[in-house]
């Protein structure tokens, strides 16, 4: 008898366990502040879950940051948008592979009255020059973000010295796009922006849209799985899970559905 009840509390244990774990599996995602605070990834994530059963808790930091915390194992999946980066992250082992997955555009935003005369300009490296020129009120995230990124790219094709201006008519948040757009105007300043961030974006007050159209502002979105022989707590499977489904039909179809006061903010472009 006691055997028997030995026997039959370790099998209800066992089983109070595998329900637990069963009920907690989850993949964490590590993404960008516009995937998420677009709404994005709260509108497609309960379709990925109610396809695949895998929970999904998503990191929402630059993208710098996100290749960092994913580099040290904090993570199963990057979604994220800076292709020079991402592809450095695969190549250097800690990512299985990389996968287009859907675009938008960045655009540079500022005061309607702008005094740097930039409205319509369709090279955004000119526009920069002449902001400098005029050292007008530039916000910049300074936080190795995705957009970040591009901006300093776009900065290295002039001959502006922003780390030597970086205090004065320069000025370096250390945030999100939120709260860079905030900065930007309350000062009337100009800043860079992804396009799903700024449609997101309440407080505009007399910020305008500036600079788009230059293909120089393409914002390319990719996905990858962190490599499990780097970091064994990976959710491999749960990662590629993820992945297949959101370069697959059902993903691409709700990035396309997605669209706040009818407005697409993201465009699905995965190829497979």
């Amino acid at each position: 008898m006691i055997v028997a009840k030995t026997l039959y509390f370790s099998t209800l244990f066992s089983l109070v366990l595998t329900l637990a774990a069963a009920g907690s599996e989850y993949i964490i995602i590590q993404s960008t502040t516009s995937t998420q605070n677009s709404g994005l990834l709260s509108a497609i994530l309960p379709k990925f879950e109610a396809h695949s059963g895998i929970k999904a808790r998503v990191v929402a930091v630059g993208t710098g940051q996100a290749l960092r915390n994913a580099q040290n194992g904090d993570g199963d999946v990057l979604l994220v948008h800076a292709r020079a980066a991402e592809d450095a992250f695969v190549s250097d082992g800690w990512g299985v592979q990389r996968f287009d997955v859907m675009y938008n555009d960045f655009v540079v935003v500022g005061p309607a009255e702008d005094p740097a005369k930039i409205f319509d300009m369709q090279n955004t490296t000119k526009a920069l020059s002449q902001i400098a020129q005029k050292e007008a009120l530039f916000v910049s995230r300074g936080d190795d973000s995705g957009t970040h990124k591009a901006e300093k790219r776009l900065w290295s094709e002039t001959l502006v010295d922003t780390v030597s201006a970086s205090g004065t008519w320069y000025r370096e948040t250390g945030s999100g796009m939120g709260a860079t757009l905030n900065m930007a105007a309350s000062m009337e300043a100009y800043t860079l922006t992804d396009r799903a961030s700024w449609l997101s974006f309440a407080n505009k007050r007399n910020l305008v849209v500036l600079v788009q159209g230059d293909i120089r502002l393409f914002n390319q979105y990719g996905v990858i799985a962190v490599n499990p022989h780097k970091h064994p707590n990976v959710d491999a499977e749960g990662a590629q899970a993820f992945i297949d489904w959101l370069i697959g039909p059902e993903g691409q179809s709700a990035i396309l559905n997605f669209r706040p006061n009818d407005t697409q903010l993201f465009f699905p472009n995965a190829q497979r």
